[in-house]
């Protein structure tokens, strides 16, 4: 295996020295992959994780060089697998990074990948997740969970969307640091249940959040979620507006997404009375925190 591995970085060596020596165009960085993927199949055999990841990180400099974002991307990709096979955490969290500015940045998307931004979003930081989580480092997977939980609602998977947070939420109930938010996660999770617009599984569900939680019961979170559930089920698009006023009087709705609350509308009330309660807060919602 010694041998392997000295041939290994043989061959490192003379990519390198190709990569700084002159070429004909992309010459020099086409020589030098060659020579890096021989390398990469030298260390993999001798088991040597940590620079078979180096490697793949070289080989993404020389894709960068001739403009093959695709091959990048993939590269890098490929560097996270290995360096995670090590827990060298910092290594694989800057190659995952990198990956995933390629693929959500908006400057490349392949031409047979159809998926949306917000799906590739979904692939990187589910990756993310479970490189931390290999670690044992939760509370930064459920950050990356939470980010999922987001982006999965954005394409309309809700019951994914619901799942997430609700797994945070489990997990921060037994957190005496965490605790606090987790009336936040519950409502991201009741407002994904009203999105799918069945109020029965809304009230079966806020049944299980405060039995998860027992002060759910007495915040104000739990009570909206109660009073739009109970619009949604009379179809009393008054009685909607006024929920989304009163929480909105003493808990600014600027954390909650137009796209989500909007949906449950359009399903309901034919989107009116909503867009007028809307313009009223300046149309700019996001995720509760």
């Amino acid at each position: 295996m010694g041998d392997q591995i000295s041939r290994g970085e043989e061959l490192v060596k003379k990519a390198e020295k190709k990569l700084n020596g002159w070429g004909f165009f992309g010459s020099k960085y086409y020589d030098a992959a060659h020579l890096l993927h021989k390398a990469a199949d030298c260390f993999e055999p001798a088991e040597s994780w940590d620079q078979v990841g180096a490697v793949y990180v070289k080989l993404a400099s020389c894709h960068q060089k001739l403009d093959h974002k695709h091959e990048v991307a993939r590269a890098y990709d490929i560097a996270v697998d290995y360096y995670k096979m090590t827990k060298n955490l910092k290594e694989a969290i800057s190659s995952l990074e990198k990956a995933a500015y390629l693929f959500l940045s908006g400057h490349w998307k392949a031409k047979r990948d159809q998926r949306t931004l917000p799906e590739l979003a979904i692939v990187y930081y589910q990756k993310t997740a479970d490189l931390f989580q290999s670690m044992d480092l939760t509370s930064f997977a459920n950050q990356c969970r939470q980010k999922i939980a987001e982006y999965s609602a954005k394409v309309g998977k809700y019951q994914r969307s619901i799942m997430m947070f609700e797994e945070i939420a489990t997990y921060s109930i037994r957190n005496n640091l965490l605790k606090y938010g987790v009336r936040g996660h519950l409502l991201n999770a009741g407002i994904c249940q009203l999105c799918r617009g069945d109020v029965v599984a809304i009230n079966n569900a806020l049944e299980r959040y405060q039995i998860l939680d027992t002060t759910f019961s007495g915040t104000r979170e739990c009570k909206f979620l109660m009073g739009l559930a109970a619009a949604i089920d009379k179809r009393d698009d008054a009685e909607f507006t006024s929920c989304l006023k009163e929480y909105d009087s003493t808990i600014k709705l600027v954390n909650l997404n137009l796209y989500f609350l909007g949906s449950i509308n359009l399903h309901t009330f034919y989107d009116a009375s909503f867009i007028s309660f809307n313009k009223m807060n300046g149309g700019h919602w996001l995720f509760s925190r």
